[in-house]
């Protein structure tokens, strides 16, 4: 199934040491998928957080990137405190779009990220 990966894709390439509230918007779409999700910083360097979790590579995918300070309210699922692999940095990560593939997101937060799940 290819929406999973691409959830998952762009679920890795996200994840503020600085005090600063600071979410990006990422919107990526090709021929029959679009996917929106809102990754909000925890304790990312906010370099690293703007120049690598916020920009995603998808091949054959364009992809809008907008950096906000809270992510926007209707997201259908959050992953609360999701942890990087590898990595000491967590964010929430915030689910827009079709709701049923929470089925998909759910477990990937709670498994691959340790993190909360909250569904609407």
């Amino acid at each position: 199934m290819r929406l999973p990966f691409l959830l998952s894709v762009l679920w890795g390439a996200s994840v503020a040491n600085d005090a600063l509230a600071e979410a990006c918007v990422i919107h990526s779409h090709d021929d029959r998928v679009e996917v929106t999700l809102c990754q909000a910083n925890i304790n990312i360097p906010a370099e690293l957080f703007r120049s690598g979790f916020c920009k995603p590579q998808l091949k054959d995918h364009e992809v809008e990137v907008k950096f906000v300070e809270q992510c926007p309210d209707g997201a259908f699922g959050i992953c609360r405190n999701a942890h990087v692999s590898n990595m000491p940095y967590r964010q929430d990560i915030h689910y827009y779009g079709i709701a049923s593939d929470a089925r998909f997101l759910q477990p990937a937060c709670e498994q691959n990220s340790q993190g909360v799940w909250e569904g609407e």
